[in-house]
């Protein structure tokens, strides 16, 4: 069976697509390491490997010579290389009406009716069927309907009266499964040889396995079809590829012969066609043909003329083929032919820009002067410069140069219009253009403070408006005014450069009669002022043993801690001040709140600011060890003992204790470090809350000395020792 004929009978069993596709890969992978396809008639070859041969069906990649890559590609030899076009029978589609049968088809017959019977034969080497005890039934070489007329006669010695209305017994005869045929294909394809195929498979069919015809010597417009030792076909593929006729495609038979022939003429086609490639030409057909086969030129293509490289018997020559000869230029064999682009040039261009209502390119045809370049741009803007205009033009070198208009006597008809030439550029200036863009800025007191367009008759007024109005603190009564200096220079000083107004407003932003008439220019800068006395609301923290603790605000910028202790309410009986923090920015400050609490005008009653708290905690009756101890702890305070005392506590110092390094942290933030002298270690009084570190050694740097150091220092010690017992003794 052939692979087509398994993959029916496989559906026809219940086995799913998914299930095919599995089976095509695992038979591409036993056919991968022998030829694929080719079943070469030959006593030497095993029905093995025929079989093999039968079930193959990876499609061929059509080889290329690695020394001869072409440039371009073959026009058509992608269509018998691409994995997703197998042109593989359609086998699920009804018997075609002339098929002929042959030896190993299946035929189906179906009795039914007052009589009921199925037949299932196949057609022997012979070429008859045999049914029941009837006579063997030749139908080689017959269609299906000539092939139903004999059986379905033959029948009628079984069923009586068959397929009449009055016997009530009627039968239908189909095809089941197809036979097989061998194709040899010959000539210039990629894999020639004998191919077992399916007897539905077409010329393409054959093809498509055979990797079809070679792209580097093979024909695609000459591929002949012989039967019987005569030529009964002859198939152009440029006429499936153009136009999808596929009237020459016809069904193989039995030892059919496939030829692909050498081809004849081949043109190269490049450069701005829609399809460039190598296309081959048959005899009588012009260079418009093979335009017609490319697709056509695409849309920037210069269709004036092609330029032509032709082989002569001794060296290249080159031909300029105009349009009008295309119809009927003849290629000849080995021709390139080239399709230019048009280049970026405007025959007929003017452009127009600046200050017309509809800037932009025109034709030169029609507005060939420049009064009527501007009618068709819509006329000239209001805010159009009329005193001068440019006209930048090429000289016949490409050398630009500038033109310059009066277009106000040009509009008003006091001087001749001006001729236009190809490229001109006409700019038309505005107003804007030819001036720094104009602002007003205004800081200070208002909501939005900022930079603002400059408008005619804007006042201080309306530029308040702008940005928003007055904020909470401004005072109208002081609003200055800062403007540049550019001519008038009366009234200022030799080193002033900046003119200064004062204004005072209400908070209606009305100005007096005289103030109302002043009107902001240009590049004016407005500074409005906030009140003296305004300020906004800034408060402290204070928490812990006090009557009232929370937020207060600020009263003045005089105030200091001992005021808000009071305004907080003073002290509670349980407050230890000793152990206060003042914290300020998310810092604790060292402040002794006890000592300013005794004594006012101390300098650690600080002024307070925004953010500050202070916490005045209860006596606390502990102290904390905590570093190189043995055992660190938190232990209760003892006013009778002393610092070494609790360190005993805590199990001493360890090895690693840096002992003169020991310092202590009271409860209000303030450090106090151990001080020695002599070796007599003096250290810090304790108190209630605080906390006790004895920080480790720090590690030894590495700066041994090596040995030849050694010696040497020894050597300038014995020495130093020798110089000064000499001056001794000479003393």
């Amino acid at each position: 069976m052939s692979e087509t004929q398994i993959e029916q009978l496989a559906l026809s069993r219940g086995f799913t697509a998914d299930d095919v596709k599995k089976m095509r890969e695992r038979i591409a992978a036993l056919n991968t390491p022998a030829e694929t396809g080719a079943t070469i008639n030959s006593p030497s070859v095993s029905r093995e490997q025929n079989d093999q041969n039968k079930l193959s069906t990876a499609p061929p990649v059509a080889a290329r010579s690695e020394t001869a890559e072409a440039e371009l590609p073959v026009f058509g030899a992608s269509l018998f290389s691409s994995s997703n076009l197998t042109f593989e029978p359609n086998l699920r589609i009804p018997t075609p009406k002339n098929y002929q049968i042959g030896p190993e088809d299946e035929l189906i017959i179906d009795v039914y009716g007052n009589a009921q019977q199925n037949y299932r034969t196949k057609v022997s080497p012979e070429g008859a069927i045999r049914l029941e005890n009837l006579s063997p039934i030749y139908v080689n070489g017959l269609t299906i309907e000539q092939a139903e007329q004999r059986i379905i006669g033959r029948l009628r010695q079984l069923y009586s009266g068959l397929n009449t209305a009055s016997s009530g017994i009627f039968a239908t005869i189909t095809l089941g499964s197809i036979r097989s045929i061998k194709v040899t294909l010959i000539g210039q394809v990629v894999k020639p040889g004998t191919y077992t195929l399916s007897s539905l498979s077409t010329v393409f069919n054959a093809l498509y396995v055979g990797g079809g015809p070679d792209p580097d010597r093979g024909s695609f417009r000459d591929v002949r079809v012989y039967r019987s030792n005569r030529l009964i076909r002859t198939l152009d593929i440029y006429d499936f590829l153009l136009r999808a006729d596929q009237k020459d495609n016809i069904r193989l038979q039995d030892q059919d012969i496939v030829f692909v022939n050498h081809y004849d003429t081949r043109i190269e086609l490049t450069g701005e066609v829609k399809q460039a490639a190598i296309y081959e030409v048959q005899k009588g057909e012009s260079l418009k043909n093979v335009l017609a086969f490319a697709g056509g030129f695409t849309d920037k293509a210069y269709t004036a003329s092609l330029t032509q490289r032709r082989n002569t018997p001794k060296e290249l020559q080159i031909v300029t083929v105009p349009s009008t000869d295309i119809p009927t230029f003849i290629p000849h064999r080995g021709d390139h032919y080239s399709v230019g682009a048009i280049i970026d040039r405007y025959e007929n261009r003017v452009t127009i820009k600046g200050a017309v209502f509809r800037p932009g390119m025109y034709d030169l045809k029609k507005s060939p002067t420049l009064r009527q370049l501007i009618s068709s741009a819509e006329g000239l803007r209001e805010d159009a410069f009329l005193n001068r205009a440019t006209i930048r033009r090429l000289r016949e070198n490409l050398d630009p140069q500038l033109l310059s208009v009066d277009l106000g006597k040009l509009m008003r008809n006091e001087i001749e219009d001006i001729s236009l030439q190809r490229e001109d550029i006409v700019s038309v200036m505005a107003y804007d253009d030819l001036r720094e863009r104009r602002t007003v800025s205004i800081q200070g007191a208002v909501n939005k403070p900022g930079t603002f367009e400059y408008a005619d008759s804007l006042s201080v007024a309306s530029l308040i408006v702008l940005a928003g109005g007055f904020s909470d603190g401004a005072t109208a009564s002081r609003i200055e005014i800062a403007r540049r200096v550019r001519n008038d220079t009366t009234d200022l000083l030799n080193d002033q450069n900046v003119r200064l107004f004062q204004f005072n407003l209400n908070e209606q932003l009305r100005l007096n009669e005289t103030e109302a008439r002043f009107m902001l220019k240009p590049f004016d800068k407005v500074y409005v002022r906030t009140s003296p006395r305004y300020e906004s609301q800034k408060s402290v923290v204070i928490t812990g043993e006090v009557p009232y603790p929370g937020s207060y605000p600020i009263r003045d910028k005089s105030e200091r801690i001992t005021e808000l202790i009071a305004r907080a309410g003073g002290l509670r009986p349980g407050a230890y001040l000793k152990a206060s923090r003042f914290i300020r920015n998310g810092e604790l400050v060292s402040v002794d709140i006890n000592e300013i609490m005794t004594k006012p005008s101390d300098s650690g009653n600080l002024l307070l600011l925004e953010g500050d708290s202070i916490h005045i905690p209860r006596k606390t009756e502990l102290v904390k060890i905590r570093g190189e101890v043995l055992n660190p702890s938190v232990v209760d305070f003892n006013r009778g003992k002393s610092l070494k005392s609790y360190l005993n506590e805590s199990g001493g110092f360890t090895s690693k204790a840096f002992r003169r390094k020991t310092y202590v942290v009271y409860a209000n933030g303030k450090i106090n470090r151990t001080k020695g002298f002599l070796g007599i270690r003096n250290y810090p009084n304790p108190e209630p809350g605080m906390e006790v570190v004895i920080p480790p050694k720090p590690p030894r740097s590495d700066s041994k000395l090596s040995a030849p150091e050694r010696v040497a220092i020894m050597t300038g010690i014995t020495s130093l020792a020798a110089v000064v017992l000499t001056i001794i003794r000479l003393f």
